[in-house]
């Protein structure tokens, strides 16, 4: 028989105690409310009051539902106020010590069938369950910041937690609105597990000057969807807590990839916290504002990086693929006279024809006219042979990712391209070095990597090699942002920005299900719920395609030699076994064909 959670204890009202007492009063549930002193419950019980005043201001509640919310919460600074509760909810500060010392008394005044849970966002609920003489009726009930807004909550069990303490508490976490995952007692949970790996390579990748902070910021929105960038992320969430949290992950995990970039003990030192001081990885208006202004990193406008760009009228495409026709319609769409290279007529011709249907699809939703479909139509140019690129000023590779196919392309381009045309390839995990040494003008050779489908994606990775000449850089950015595109400038290596950022994540993941630590859809759910993302991690495993995940994680194995990139061993025997992903019916998940 369930239990029946009716008054529930909630220790600790900083942020996330006042936010999870809230919750609970939402929710019709009587709450105690204690702090260790009177001021920390005058803050719990100001947050608590602000909180309910803006949902009021906002319509979300009336006047009538926020005195009675009110009124269902009683705070004090004694433990032995919760002698009657059924339910206690621990949110102190995030140190095992002071966790365990409170349990313990806790685990005194309480009954004994009542379950203790501890909000804790890192630390181990086993060490902290052993303090009590009822390990087996403690858990983790993590709640994420704001607790009344997100509807995430992880429910973290032992190996000891009984079976109906875990079932009671997602049953009641369900009661509170909240969508719950359950996972076993590891540091980082689900949710802080995956995302602070991918956080912390972000740092490494800043702290290196491989990307600037507006560029790994805006490669990750506008390449993946993702709601805040990871330095902009890092800054809100505090880089003190960051690296608190790393700490722990590190501790028991042991993976270098979780040690903390050194950069952030470095800021933190220097009292660079983010947002709650007003500077971190970038400056703001004042302490605890989310309005960014300008610093000594700040990059320059536009109109001021004009110089030594080389003037570009017609472009040229080679490739008669989904992405290179893609490109075809950016540039055409934007005015630029396109020469489209195919291997044969009559390829040419059907690529053309792809443009037009994806053209006639957008003047069938009324976001482009006739007229301005058949100017587009008519600036596309189709060409067999190399000879007919020789006017453009910029020529893009857009053939299959092989190098012994893109190499050979370049090498036919240099015999007939005109000096100062800019060449450009569209790989997005083969050196574009490589691609240069095929020719004879290494200083004009970038790399290009537009995301799939282009005509929608905004984000555009420039790639420079060590040979890249600077006006060739200058060039590639101006026209990115002549046809719309948001360009993000990196170095020529695995995976550029935003590969190498998400597939470590995404093979993170794999691991953790390889591991029986969370099933797909409470991993998923975790990611989606909790962080805001567009997708979990395996349903867009699943999208991208699992053969093509797995080239990408090999190759920036294969550069970087980083044992926690190694493909996890379930993603290569899916793979062996032909469960690819959505295109093969069959990948993490079975779909109907």
């Amino acid at each position: 028989m369930a239990r029946e959670i009716t008054i529930v204890g909630v220790v600790g009202l900083g942020t996330m105690g006042a936010g999870i007492a809230e919750v609970l009063a939402r929710s019709g549930v009587r709450v105690i409310a204690v702090d260790v002193d009177a001021a920390g419950v005058e803050r719990g019980r100001g947050h608590i009051e602000h909180s309910t005043s803006r949902a009021v201001a906002k319509g979300k509640l009336d006047g009538g539902a926020r005195d009675a919310l009110l009124g269902l919460i009683s705070y004090g600074t004694a433990l032995t106020d919760l002698a009657d509760v059924d339910l206690v909810i621990e949110a102190i500060p995030e140190s095992l010590d002071l966790k365990a010392r409170l349990f313990a008394e806790v685990d005194r005044i309480v009954r004994p069938e009542v379950v203790l849970a501890s909000n804790t966002s890192s630390l181990s609920v086993t060490q902290i369950s052993v303090h009590t003489g009822r390990p087996g009726k403690v858990v983790g009930l993590h709640f994420f910041n704001p607790a009344p807004v997100l509807r995430l909550t992880e429910v973290v069990r032992t190996v000891v937690t009984e079976p109906d303490v875990v079932a009671d508490v997602v049953e009641f976490a369900r009661r509170l609105g909240k969508e719950p995952v359950v996972i076993g007692d590891r540091a980082g949970f689900i949710a802080n597990a995956l995302l602070f790996g991918y956080l912390n390579h972000a740092v490494a990748m800043y702290e290196s000057r491989y990307a600037t902070r507006e560029d790994l910021d805006a490669a990750m929105r506008f390449g993946c969807g993702y709601p805040m960038g990871p330095l902009a992320l890092l800054d809100l969430i505090g880089l003190d807590t960051a690296y608190e949290i790393l700490e722990t992950m590190y501790g028991q995990s042991r993976n270098r990839l979780h040690a903390p970039t050194p950069i952030l003990k470095q800021m933190i030192t220097a009292g660079l916290l983010g947002r709650k001081s007003g500077r971190g990885f970038y400056t703001y208006d004042g302490p605890d504002s989310p309005t960014v202004v300008a610093d000594a990193q700040t990059p320059r406008t536009s109109s001021e990086d004009t110089k030594g760009v080389r003037e570009v009228r017609r472009v040229g495409v080679v490739g008669t693929g989904t992405m290179a026709t893609g490109i075809v319609e950016v540039f055409a769409s934007k005015g630029f006279d396109v020469i489209l290279r195919a291997r044969s007529a009559e390829k040419a011709a059907a690529a053309i024809g792809k443009v037009g249907k994806s053209l006639d699809r957008q003047v069938a939703k009324g976001r482009l006219s006739e007229e301005d479909r058949n100017a587009t139509l008519g600036r596309i140019t189709p060409a067999v042979e190399f000879a007919e690129l020789a006017d453009c000023d910029l020529v893009i590779e857009a053939v299959a990712e092989e190098l012994s196919v893109k190499q050979a392309v370049f090498g036919a381009l240099d015999e007939v391209a005109k000096p100062g045309a800019v060449l450009a390839t569209t790989t997005s995990s083969l050196p574009v070095i490589e691609c240069a040494a095929a020719t004879s003008r290494p200083q004009d050779v970038i790399g290009l990597h537009f995301f799939n489908p282009a005509p929608v994606m905004k984000l555009v990775e420039v790639v420079s090699t060590i040979s890249t000449g600077a006006d060739v850089v200058a060039t590639a950015g101006a026209v990115c942002a002549r046809v719309g595109k948001h360009p993000v400038h990196c170095g020529d290596r695995a995976g550029f920005i935003v590969n190498a950022l998400l597939f470590p994540y995404l093979n993170d993941a794999v691991r953790m299900l390889e591991a029986h630590y969370a099933d797909a859809d409470d991993i998923d759910t975790a990611m989606k719920v909790g962080c805001g993302l567009p997708m979990g991690p395996f349903e867009l495993l699943d999208v991208v395609g699992l053969d093509v995940s797995l080239a990408i994680e090999r190759t920036l194995f294969n550069e970087f030699h980083e044992s926690g990139y190694a493909p996890a061993p379930l993603l290569e025997h899916l793979v062996t076994a032909g469960r690819l992903g959505r295109k093969t019916g069959k990948g993490f998940r079975d779909y109907s064909r």
